[in-house]
């Protein structure tokens, strides 16, 4: 759970990167406690990545919230029109990668659909995706990850995706020309920030 307290508070300063949080405001919204958003926040300021709360060093964060991740688990499938399933299920999900890079920003190919959902979920997922596909290599996965990947959600044609910084680092995991999707949207989300 370590890495993940640490991977919530990033989030959330990449969220809100202009320093404007409270101690108390990023313990709450990164769901962990006081004590420990404090000992974490001298770590990044010893890095120089930020100070206090405002984030000094974006690129820097990013390539070390990369070195504490690991990939989550996932299932894949091959489903006919899966943002239809999207747009009509009730489930809880977030859309991410390249599909999520499209809505947003239109630069990739939108070659794979990568979906966040809840761990109690999975059953429900399966169930859904092979009424409508098939199991095995193909063009959807589910991602199983900390919760809190479902935080500052946003929605574009009717379909959730994660948030800005979530993407970004799905994006710079991905390798290849997602890193060049990822580097265009630092650049438009944090442009006053990076030089």
């Amino acid at each position: 759970m370590k890495g993940k307290k640490r991977e919530r508070i990033l989030r959330v300063l990449l969220k809100q990167p202009d320093g404007s949080l409270t101690i108390y405001r990023l313990a709450k919204e990164a769901e962990c406690s006081h004590p420990w958003v404090i000992e974490f926040l001298k770590t990044l300021e010893q890095k120089k990545l930020i100070k206090k709360t405002q984030i000094i060093d974006v690129e820097g964060l990013f390539t070390y919230w990369l070195e504490i991740n690991t990939y989550p688990p996932y299932r894949e499938y091959n489903v006919q029109n899966p943002l239809d399933i999207l747009v009509k299920t009730k489930l809880k999900y977030a859309l991410t990668t390249y599909y999520a890079e499209s809505l947003t920003q239109h630069y990739l190919f939108p070659s794979r659909v990568d979906i966040y959902i809840q761990e109690e979920d999975v059953s429900s997922w399966h169930a859904l995706l092979t009424k409508n596909g098939l199991v095995g290599k193909g063009n959807s996965r589910i991602l199983l990850d900390d919760s809190h990947v479902f935080y500052a959600n946003i929605i574009k044609k009717k379909i959730r995706i994660v948030s800005l910084p979530q993407l970004i680092l799905d994006l710079l995991r991905e390798q290849g020309v997602a890193i060049e999707a990822a580097q265009k949207l630092m650049k438009k989300e944090y442009h006053g920030i990076i030089q």
